[in-house]
């Protein structure tokens, strides 16, 4: 098993561990939880977006948010972690954040390009070419095909628990602020 793969599976459980460091070290606020929620449901709008088009290792996903990044539950996840920053109002939260995506999310997008380049050689190629890895374009490439976003999906692909998860989160921040 690669490095890349090993954090691709530690990932989840490895936020958990960043999530409780950076929740003791939170200063959170009135203020700075409504700014981080308003951030965060940025992100989970992004996230919701994207999974409610992708056909995991099905077909390449090119329609919705992936005419403009490669990879935007990963944008969407980074959105919802400056939220959590935000709302932590530390720059410990900010610090302990940029590193676990850096560790974590830069190989991971690694390992699911190349497994993509192998799953759809040809079609990812292409993809690669026009649409960037992370930062979004802003002018987006042309989807390949017209589809358009699927209930079905969304729950298939159980975006349900990015909402709950988050849910939970912010009332453990509002738990934080109200004790501190």
């Amino acid at each position: 098993m690669t490095l890349r793969e090993i954090l691709y599976r530690w990932r989840v459980r490895a936020a958990l561990f960043a999530f409780v460091a950076v929740l003791v070290l939170a200063r959170p606020t009135a203020a700075s939880i409504a700014a981080g929620a308003a951030i965060g449901l940025a992100g989970l709008a992004v996230r919701g977006w994207a999974a409610g088009h992708i056909r995991k290792d099905k077909a390449l996903a090119v329609t919705g948010p992936y005419r403009f990044t490669r990879n935007p539950l990963y944008v969407g996840s980074f959105i919802l972690g400056l939220g959590l920053v935000c709302c932590a109002w530390t720059w410990w939260g900010a610090v302990i954040f940029g590193l676990y995506f850096l560790v974590f999310y830069v190989p991971v997008m690694a390992e699911e390009r190349d497994r993509l380049r192998r799953l759809f050689p040809q079609a990812y190629a292409e993809y690669e070419k026009r649409v960037p890895l992370f930062f979004p374009t802003l002018r987006g490439a042309a989807p390949s095909e017209p589809r358009k976003w699927e209930a079905a999906l969304f729950r298939r692909n159980k975006e349900f628990r990015a909402w709950l998860g988050t849910a939970i989160v912010w009332g453990l921040f509002i738990l934080r602020g109200w004790i501190r």
